[in-house]
């Protein structure tokens, strides 16, 4: 059909593109933020190892649900089959409002932040207006407007065609795995008799710290594997989605979880986790440690290419749950069109662009990743939760995949971030509510929607 997205997507681009949204700025900048929760090198291992197969057990889920209901949006659609319209229609707003565009402007903004290392004149220490609101300053940076230009630009590329968008994605994930390889690599060569700290409590904290802190190291892990699942947005383009929607989703979780684990040795190897308390450059710092000071320009330009994909593949992805929303009359009507000539979802492409940019200029990459993780996750649980209210709701579902372990790793996954959502309410109660209480507001706007929709 005319007004329908088209399937264009094979088993390697589906892979890479999972792959290149998942591995973004989070591995180069969350263990330092780690070691501050938790202040032990086997510690933190352990909670990037857990987290991994944790995040293993959602793609085994995730992929029954996405092969029984290969649709556009994705985790929309099983939350909306499972629960009804309600539930989907908060997924998307929450996503539209914070979570894939607050992720948009994050990564933006984090791109400006190491393009700036480059050009000191386009960072975002440079300030080019500021006005004072009350007791709150409003400043506005170069690198702020950087962020923009790349959100823009890439909008654009995705806009003219999904051979372009595709095409950028593999190039930028095939470069970035390989440069982070070529890290481990020699990161193993360089550090040889160098060895880590293995004191599970160095610093005498009590158990409940340790614990709580252990925690609340999780929302770090899971910051740098969120995107996991938005290749399940995509599954309306997906070639033979039964097969290549499953294998893109276990192949790219587990290739991500060696390199992540691997990556974080390396930097326990070249620096004492001590050293590495608040420090959000990690990677950097190490790779000075190992290689010279030489080597953190070419980590500052590896971390932009990631960067770039993983921006890419969720302005790529995003707009697909948008256009789902709408061809249910539950958002513009406008946002559910396909362009005639290029086949993407083009006037969801743009308001998406609108917003992310929006959220760039107003908010800094910090304030953006904590307001959006708590709602992420606790979405991740109900649509995990789906695939027993679908098995019992719709036993007839066509199921070409079943979930691995079923019931036991679909709960396990349930259970234990159930157990994270908590601590993070406990540890972080302003972000984690700010979260909910943005999901309450979308109630009164979906009876709105369903009411202009009837009319």
């Amino acid at each position: 059909m005319k007004d329908r997205l088209i399937r264009q997507l094979g088993l390697f681009d589906s892979t890479m593109m999972m792959m290149g949204i998942v591995i973004g700025s989070g591995i180069f900048l969350t263990t330092g933020i780690m070691a501050q929760a938790v202040p032990s090198a086997p510690m933190i291992l352990l909670v990037w190892l857990l987290g991994g197969l944790l995040i293993l057990a959602g793609a085994l889920t995730y992929a029954e649900l996405g092969v029984s209901l290969p649709e556009a949006g994705g985790q929309y659609v099983y939350l909306r089959e499972a629960y009804g319209q309600l539930y989907g229609f908060l997924f998307g707003w929450k996503m539209f409002l914070v979570n894939m565009t607050g992720s948009i402007a994050a990564l933006g903004v984090a791109f400006a932040e190491y393009f700036g290392s480059f050009f000191p004149f386009l960072s975002t220490k440079e300030i080019v207006f500021s006005s004072k609101l009350g007791s709150y300053t409003y400043t506005l940076s170069r690198g702020q407007l950087v962020a923009v230009a790349v959100i823009i630009l890439l909008s654009a590329v995705n806009y003219v065609g999904v051979t372009f968008g595709k095409t950028i994605q593999n190039v930028l994930t095939v470069i970035k795995i390989g440069t982070i390889l070529f890290f481990v690599i020699f990161g193993f060569a360089f550090a040889r008799g160098a060895s880590i700290d293995l004191s599970i409590n160095p610093e005498g904290w009590s158990f409940a710290q340790l614990l709580t802190g252990f925690g609340l190291a999780f929302v770090s892990v899971f910051w740098a594997f969120d995107g996991w699942n938005n290749i399940n947005y995509v599954a309306g383009e997906i070639t033979n989605p039964k097969r290549n929607l499953k294998f893109a989703l276990i192949m790219g979780t587990l290739g991500i979880i060696l390199l992540y684990f691997f990556t974080n040795v390396i930097y326990f190897l070249a620096l004492p986790v001590g050293e590495m308390k608040g420090i959000v450059t990690v990677a950097e710092r190490a790779s000075s440690s190992l290689f010279g000071a030489t080597a953190a320009g070419v980590i500052s330009a590896m971390i932009l290419i990631s960067i770039l994909g993983a921006l890419n593949g969720c302005i790529f992805v995003g707009p697909r749950v948008y256009y789902a929303m709408a061809r249910d009359g539950l958002f513009f009507k406008k946002v559910g069109g396909v362009h005639p000539r290029f086949k993407t979802p083009g006037f969801s492409l743009v308001l998406q662009a609108i917003w992310a940019s929006l959220l760039a200029l107003t908010g800094t990459f910090e304030q953006l990743f904590t307001f959006a993780m708590f709602a992420g996750i606790l979405f991740w649980v109900l649509a995990a939760a789906a695939i027993f209210t679908l098995r019992k709701k719709r036993p007839d579902l066509p199921r070409p995949y079943k979930a691995w372990g079923y019931p036991v790793v679909p709960l396990i996954f349930i259970v234990a971030l159930s157990g994270i959502l908590l601590n993070t309410l406990v540890r972080r109660p302003v972000e984690s509510l700010a979260g909910v209480a943005l999901m309450i507001v979308g109630i009164p706007v979906y009876f709105m929607w369903k009411k202009k929709n009837s009319s």
